[in-house]
């Protein structure tokens, strides 16, 4: 059920909230591959789920440009 949120929510942003969003997340997943590294992450399945959001991030702005 997340997910279907989650994927709503990105169809309504606009390029440039879309960039933003990828981002933020480029930068957690920075954040968490350094967790990792250091042996500090304890939830090692948010990784999955922020490389998949990103995927869904890049192809959103990818159908955006398309349709434009």
């Amino acid at each position: 059920m997340q997910n279907k949120q989650r994927l709503s929510d990105l169809r309504v942003m606009t390029g440039d909230q879309l960039d933003q969003e990828l981002l933020n997340l480029k930068k957690e997943q920075f954040n968490l591959r350094f967790q990792k590294a250091t042996g500090q992450l304890e939830n090692t399945a948010r990784v999955r789920v922020i490389r998949r959001d990103i995927a869904r991030i890049k192809t959103m702005a990818a159908q955006q440009r398309v349709s434009k």
